[in-house]
């Protein structure tokens, strides 16, 4: 996984749901991938997404990969994610953003989710 992240870019949207099942869908960059097999997404603790994910575990991440060639063709996967841990780790979350300025790491959270499966962006087995 982390070294399809590191060689493809494109467009990321991690879409959860509230415990009534309400869903929300928001543009996220790709995963932090992490030695163990899970992957990190590092987001604001006052936002819907956030709010959703401390209610219900599951999450699915869809990313487009940017065209190389053909700009119609449509590259990519799902990830049907689980979320096991949260912290908050302000120096862990800087590190792996790089350089921030500002308050914008404040409120900031790092989850982790575990990938229960992985599908091509376009696939009839959903």
């Amino acid at each position: 996984m982390k070294k399809y992240f590191e060689e493809n870019t494109g467009f990321g949207v991690l879409s959860t749901a509230d415990k009534d099942g309400r869903v929300n869908a928001a543009v996220f960059a790709r995963p932090h991938c992490f030695n163990d097999g899970t992957i990190g997404f590092v987001m604001p603790n006052n936002r819907l997404t956030y709010s959703n994910l401390q209610c219900n575990d599951y999450a699915n991440y869809l990313f487009r990969q940017d065209p190389k060639e053909d700009r119609y063709r449509y590259n990519g996967m799902r990830l049907y994610l689980k979320k096991v841990n949260e912290e908050d780790d302000q120096e862990r979350i800087t590190k792996m953003l790089g350089r921030v300025y500002g308050d914008y790491l404040e409120g900031r959270r790092l989850l982790i989710f575990t990938i229960e499966k992985q599908v091509p962006l376009i696939s009839n087995k959903s």
